[in-house]
């Protein structure tokens, strides 16, 4: 029982690790080329990021979503078949 409880848990943070990538890769990416045009062109206006990042975001967001929520709904389906060996 132990068992099955760590290994959905091992599970759900991984997914959640690998479910998050895709806007947090894009917000990274984003920022870094905006800190180089930033650094290059020193214009040192702080509110610059913030746009293109949410932008950034909500495109990998719709690009991602459709794999998200698949991954998310087959770990739904696998914690629901569970437990009945958890009981």
């Amino acid at each position: 029982m132990q068992d099955i409880l760590i290994q959905i848990a091992r599970e759900g943070l991984l997914l959640v690790l690998v479910v998050s990538a895709p806007p947090v890769l894009a917000s990274m990416v984003i920022g870094l080329a905006i800190s180089v045009l930033q650094a290059t062109t020193q214009i040192q206006e702080q509110t610059l990021t913030f746009v293109p990042k949410i932008v950034g975001v909500v495109l990998s967001l719709v690009v991602a979503g459709p794999w998200i929520g698949a991954q998310l709904i087959r770990f739904t389906r696998v914690v629901f078949e569970s437990i009945p060996q958890v009981m």
